[in-house]
């Protein structure tokens, strides 16, 4: 076909010229492939994740069994979902692209042997992945299957959870009414379950999504309940760690003064025996 090619270009009198344009077109894409494979290279030489890489490779090709497969898969997928680290498109991109075909591969293996944990780790990472790159139908399906299978097990973080994302996913596409209704329901049963983190996280979308309505009065209530769930949340840890360290202190003084009594019933006793002889 090449040959062919040349034959035309003699026919017309510009073979000297159309063969360097074919040679430097046929170079620049030799060269825009050398540069992927050797972006591609770099990224995985140079991360300071390839030791674990290489170790769960290895892991996977001495793990016979698909089910415990899947957990390594997925622990691969994970180190790629690093990628919002990255500030080389190139690399988050490829990050991405192994995120994804690590999941999958997990994926297949959960649903083998239906492992609805499994799965919904996929389904949710799959989601956050494909939204990344603005792959928003795929995004919304994946969420979905999340959302249902978390209402199936009863899962009520969960159904907070992927309702949030979805309403995430509906205000990047503008459909704003739709998000308001997920984010309603994720609201109601955060809220009757004292989920108080999942809850600020609903706050904080409802402030975005009426940032995007420019209903600036909601979006400052929303925001201001959630900067109120964040305190609350923050000084009952604080009351948290405190009554720890109280309770540490506490058994530490307990433990001196044991040691203590106890030293002074040895010395005492010894000093009886003393007298005795």
């Amino acid at each position: 076909m090449l040959f062919e090619y040349y034959m035309i270009t003699v026919k017309h009198g510009c073979y000297i010229v159309m063969k360097k344009l074919s040679l430097l077109i046929i170079l620049l894409i030799a060269f825009k492939l050398a540069a992927f494979s050797t972006a591609r290279d770099s990224v995985y030489q140079n991360s300071p994740v390839a030791t674990i890489l290489d170790s769960l490779r290895q892991k996977i090709d001495l793990t016979p069994n698909d089910s415990l497969k899947a957990g390594i898969y997925t622990q691969i997928a994970a180190q790629y979902l690093k990628y919002d680290t990255l500030s080389n498109k190139k690399t988050k991109l490829y990050y991405q692209e192994q995120a994804l075909k690590y999941t999958l591969l997990a994926l297949h293996g959960y649903s083998k042997y239906n492992d609805s944990v499994g799965l919904l780790v996929c389904f949710n990472n799959l989601s956050r992945v494909y939204r990344s790159q603005k792959k928003y139908s795929q995004a919304k399906w994946f969420i979905l299957q999340s959302n249902t299978l978390s209402r199936d097990k009863n899962d009520q973080p969960n159904v907070v959870a992927s309702l949030t994302e979805l309403a995430g996913i509906k205000m990047d596409i503008k459909d704003y009414s739709l998000a308001k209704r997920d984010l309603d329901e994720a609201l109601k049963i955060s809220s009757a379950n004292h989920y108080s983190r999942a809850e600020s996280a609903v706050q904080q979308s409802y402030a975005l999504l009426y940032s995007h309505l420019k209903e600036y009065d909601k979006e400052a209530i929303a925001t201001r309940r959630h900067n109120f769930i964040e305190d609350s949340i923050r000084k009952a840890e604080e009351a948290q760690l405190i009554a720890k360290i109280n309770a540490q202190d506490t058994a530490q003084r307990k433990k001196k003064l044991n040691m203590i009594s106890y030293r002074k019933h040895y010395i005492a006793n010894s000093s009886k025996r003393i007298a005795s002889l």
